[in-house]
């Protein structure tokens, strides 16, 4: 998948020390009303994709948690038609993938149910970002096909993540999601910490 050694850093006590504040699930439900603004006013589409990303313990309760979130999104998703998978990438980080053609936000309240679940088993210290992704729908073919809007757990806010191929990233793109949202999502201030997700491959998504 591609995670930058900074990511591992995150998990550290690097990270623990410069972390604003604790997980908070409840900040994901600002992505509902920033599906609209993409849309309408920057065209950029929902992919109808979203995912969770966490670190793995390695303990029968942790398994355990795991198996309850997976209780809850399969429940979930016999009503809504959100399907979920589970993998773990080359890397040892795990991901709760989604997928839902009809409607974003039934994808931010399983992202939602998955993180409150970690965290309500005490596991929210694992929970890495959660990742939104979109698609160009309006450009000329000179701006990147995805973007995402990255949740950090660790800092308690959302920032831009736009890649350009595999290794490099468009920050004007980014600037421009900055400047649009900053009254209506909690951007992350420091741009030290919008950790890149790499795709593995040009045009994939970081979880693939």
């Amino acid at each position: 998948m591609g995670l930058l050694d900074s990511l591992r850093a995150v998990l550290g006590s690097r990270a623990e020390a410069d972390a604003s504040r604790g997980a908070d699930p409840e900040d994901l439900f600002g992505m509902s009303t920033a599906y609209i603004t993409m849309g309408a006013e920057l065209g950029w589409e929902s992919t109808g994709d979203a995912a969770l990303c966490f670190a793995d313990v390695d303990s029968t309760d942790f398994a355990d948690t795991v198996d309850e979130v997976k209780a809850i999104l399969d429940a979930g998703g016999e009503e809504t038609g959100t399907e979920a998978d589970f993998h773990e990438d080359s890397h040892g980080y795990n991901w709760v993938v989604l997928h839902d053609d009809t409607d974003p936000e039934d994808l931010v309240t399983s992202v939602h149910f998955a993180a409150d679940t970690l965290v309500e088993r005490d596991y929210g210290s694992r929970l890495l970002a959660a990742l939104f992704a979109f698609e160009n729908v309006d450009g000329d073919g000179t701006e990147p096909e995805h973007a995402y809007w990255v949740y950090s757990f660790r800092r308690g806010a959302y920032y831009p993540f736009v890649p350009n191929g595999t290794s490099e990233r468009d920050s004007g793109v980014e600037f421009k999601l900055e400047s649009q949202f900053g009254t209506e999502l909690g951007i992350e201030p420091d741009k030290e910490y919008w950790y890149p997700y790499w795709p593995e491959r040009e045009g994939r998504h970081p979880w693939e």
